[in-house]
């Protein structure tokens, strides 16, 4: 029996590369609404990759972006089909199901992450000024 490791693994990298945008950018922002400055300040300290990753967001964010991009055309690409043989069919109609599942859920971490990297502040000072 055939095992669709290629599939899981471009998967798994996907939600990876995109959760880097989750860490990076959302979740200071959502440690100092709750008050939790601190916390966010010794996470920077420790973890200095951090403060690279903050640095450069804007291309960690084009990156992610087209590694998504990229994913959805592999998944959804016209004539892109499954074996006619029934246990290898099985296989690749699970993988897809898996791969969708992976991708949507990356497509949401990255939609948060850019709204907490680019989109927080400008609303706070919209609402909080007004």
């Amino acid at each position: 029996m055939a095992e669709p490791t290629t599939p899981r693994k471009w998967a798994w990298l996907v939600l990876f590369t995109s959760s880097t945008t989750l860490v990076c950018c959302a979740l200071p922002i959502l440690l100092v609404s709750l008050g939790l400055g601190a916390v966010s300040a010794s996470l920077f300290a420790n973890l200095p990759f951090l403060v690279t990753l903050a640095q450069y967001k804007g291309w960690m964010f084009t990156g992610t972006g087209a590694v998504l991009l990229l994913t959805g055309w592999l998944l959804f690409r016209a004539g892109r089909a499954c074996p006619t043989d029934p246990e290898l069919a099985e296989l690749c109609a699970r993988a897809y199901l898996w791969n969708t599942r992976f991708l949507w859920a990356s497509v949401v971490i990255w939609v948060l992450g850019l709204a907490a990297a680019y989109l927080a502040l400008p609303i706070y000072l919209w609402f909080g000024n007004g």
